[in-house]
């Protein structure tokens, strides 16, 4: 910005609502919202005239097959009528039921099934025990009119549509009467229709009893999602869907034999000249068009006016998170004044927050060299008491002052080993707890470690990676500390074995620690608390062990056995932010 507001008309032209008006102002939404009508309407109506001009071919095709079929249920029936022919002499049946083949074109076979699935006669004159058969079994299960396809073992092997019909007399089963048909007859009979429209023939089960088409492109005509038997239960229907190749087809479904056959006609929408032509096409969707180019000058308008804008705001943004980006001198290219004002607030905050982070940082720094240097101070004040009860042992006359001395001493030490990793530690608010009792176990190492009978004891460590916070580092390490001392105080090993202690710091999970000192044991007596006040369950060591569990709000577990002491302490780590609110509450 120059720093001088545009004002008067020159005002109202830069404003951002004023230059959308004028760019929405081009968009013809009214010949938009009519071309959608028309073109709803007329695919509305495009619909209903294919739903109906597919089911009239549909009902067309499906009237031969229906005559055919109802023939070959009337023959039947006529044939189950006769019941002496069929429960007399054989070579009887087999006359009667070749004549019946002879007389119609379309029959190939005629036959009677028992009921204990013996064929009975045949127009072949031949016998066969049909009772372990798939088609014989699936007579038994529906004993009713019934129309199926399947391979005729009896004539030449080729596929054949066989109508089956049973007999009963006196409320029982005597057999079925069997005729069949080619099936090239039916599929002959629906090539007229299959050039406009795709049909199949099935029956109540779902099961495609004939069809012109290939196996391969059948998926291409049958809807998705809905069987053929689903299907067949709703009678007579015309639908739009997709099939099972997801494109999109009007489907028509009409009887052929109620209950028992159907055929199901399908074809994509736009077949048999039911779509307008290519002017009429056009004529729909020139408004549509129109519409379009203008939706496409509002938003280019828009995009230069606005979206590019706030694009590079948020550009800005991201950089200036990213603490490597200089907003003061960044600027907008000719946009509205709304933008150039919203960039002019950025900016200037921008430069209040690093103001704030530069006082913020200073602060912290100074702060924390602060806090460093008072560990650092407590740290040589600690070595210089140390240093003073190192000087006062040395005077001390009996053993047991200078026992009780060195224990002092060594708690000492502990502390200025915390407070020392403290001010040389970059992070204050986190400390590597395994790093820290590393350092003291070093130390304890460095001056000697030697059991009751002056052995060499064998120190070793397993110290897992651990966060914790200084308000846990003092007493996790005084705890360590006297642990480990108390462990060097009772340490011993049977057979001449050497001596050994174990440190070890592992996190299980769920924000647990756990610290565990484990030491040998000669064989003999428990040596706690013989000799030594402090060792003593009610001693001094007991008694700041437990206190420091305490702080820890932690749990101890000691477990004794004959050759080793082991002490497990678990506690959870404080959550430090938690913890300094609390603090300053």
């Amino acid at each position: 910005m120059n720093g001088t507001e545009p004002s008067g008309l020159r005002a109202l032209w830069a404003s951002l609502p004023a230059r959308l008006i004028v760019i929405l102002t081009l968009a013809l939404l009214p010949i938009g919202l009519i071309s959608v009508y028309q073109t709803w309407e007329v695919q509305r109506e495009a619909r209903a005239l294919s739903g109906a001009a597919l089911m009239d071919r549909t009902e067309s095709a499906a009237a031969q097959e229906r005559e055919m079929i109802q023939t070959a249920f009337g023959a039947a029936e006529t044939v189950s009528a006769a019941r002496n022919v069929l429960s007399g002499f054989a070579p009887i049946c087999d006359a009667f039921m070749s004549r019946l083949v002879d007389q119609n074109r379309f029959y190939v076979f005629a036959g009677f099934i028992g009921a204990d699935g013996q064929l009975n006669c045949s127009s072949s004159a031949e016998r066969r025990d049909l009772g372990g058969s798939v088609f014989f079994q699936g007579l038994l299960e529906t004993p009713g009119p019934k129309v199926s396809t399947l391979p005729h073992e009896l004539i030449t092997g080729q596929t054949v549509l066989s109508v089956t019909l049973p007999v009963i007399e006196d409320g029982a089963l005597l057999g079925f009467v069997w005729i069949s048909m080619p099936n090239s007859i039916a599929s002959i009979m629906l090539e007229d229709w299959t050039r406009t429209a795709d049909l199949v023939i099935f029956d109540a089960r779902g099961k495609i009893l004939t069809t012109e088409i290939t196996q391969d492109d059948v998926e291409a005509v049958l809807p998705a999602g809905a069987e053929l038997a689903a299907l067949s239960r709703r009678g007579r229907q015309t639908f739009r869907g997709l099939d099972r190749r997801g494109s999109i087809r009007d489907f028509a479904i009409v009887p052929i034999v109620e209950d028992k056959v159907y055929v199901l006609g399908s074809w994509a929408p736009g077949q048999g000249g039911l779509v307008p032509g290519t002017r009429q096409r056009l004529t729909l969707f020139f408004p549509l068009l129109m519409w379009l180019a203008s939706a496409v000058v509002a938003y280019f308008g828009l995009h230069r006016l606005v979206i590019r804008h706030v694009r590079r705001l948020n550009a800005w943004m991201r950089l200036y998170s990213t603490g490597n980006f200089d907003v003061s001198r960044s600027r907008l290219n000719r946009a509205p004044s709304e933008l150039e004002s919203l960039a002019a607030s950025f900016r200037m905050m921008a430069e209040r927050l690093d103001q704030h982070e530069a006082e913020r940082n200073r602060d912290l720094a100074e702060k924390t060299v602060l806090l460093k240097e008072v560990h650092h101070r407590v740290k040589n004040n600690l070595q210089l008491i140390s240093s003073i009860m190192n000087m006062q042992i040395r005077s001390a006359s009996s053993n047991e002052a200078r026992r009780a001395l060195h224990r002092v001493q060594d708690r000492v030490t502990a502390l200025a080993t915390i407070h020392r990793y403290l001010y040389s530690s970059s992070k204050l608010s986190q400390i590597e707890a395994d790093r820290l009792l590393g350092e003291i176990v070093g130390q304890l190492v460095a001056v000697g470690c030697v059991d009751g009978a002056g052995n060499r004891i064998a120190i070793s460590t397993r110290l897992s990676p651990v966060e914790i916070g200084p308000d846990q580092s003092v007493p996790l390490s005084l705890l360590a500390s006297e642990a480990m001392m108390n462990a060097i105080k009772h340490c011993g090993a049977n057979g001449g074995a050497q001596p050994w202690i174990e440190i070890a710091l592992e996190s299980p999970g769920d924000g647990q620690v756990r610290l565990s000192v484990a030491n040998s044991r000669a064989a003999g007596p428990d040596p706690e608390g013989e000799g030594d006040e402090e060792s003593a369950p009610s001693g001094l060591g007991s008694k700041l062990i437990g206190s420091f569990v305490a702080q820890l709000d932690g749990t101890l577990r000691t477990i004794r056995e004959p050759d080793c002491f082991v002490l497990k302490v678990t506690f959870e780590i404080a959550d430090v932010l938690a913890g300094e609110a609390n603090a300053a509450e």
